[in-house]
């Protein structure tokens, strides 16, 4: 998964644990055993998500240091095929920017 589909999924969960916590919040005066136990295994589910959520979040930022130190690295061991690539890159996205 891309970096910023992953954030785009991690911010959709933040705001699914925000509305969940709010619409608890909202039905806290309802005193019905069905309201009571729904926010329950709201609650629950919630702090599921939290926790699975900040599993996640240290997972991709390991994944992403380790990327970075694995291009730092290969960037030492070959400069000259680094810096080609980077002009290569450079030349295309100038040619493409060009045609607008």
């Amino acid at each position: 998964m891309s970096e910023p589909s992953t954030r785009r999924l991690m911010d959709d969960l933040r705001a699914v644990v925000s509305d969940a916590e709010a619409l608890m919040a909202a039905t806290a005066n309802d005193a019905s055993d069905r309201a009571k136990d729904a926010r329950h295994k709201a609650t629950e589910s919630v702090e599921k998500a939290r926790a699975r959520l900040e599993q996640l979040e240290s997972e991709l930022k390991v994944r992403a240091k380790a990327a970075a130190d694995d291009a730092t690295g290969y960037v030492r061991d070959n400069p000259w095929q680094s810096l080609g690539v980077a002009a290569a890159i450079g030349v295309v996205l100038g040619v493409l920017l060009g045609r607008r």
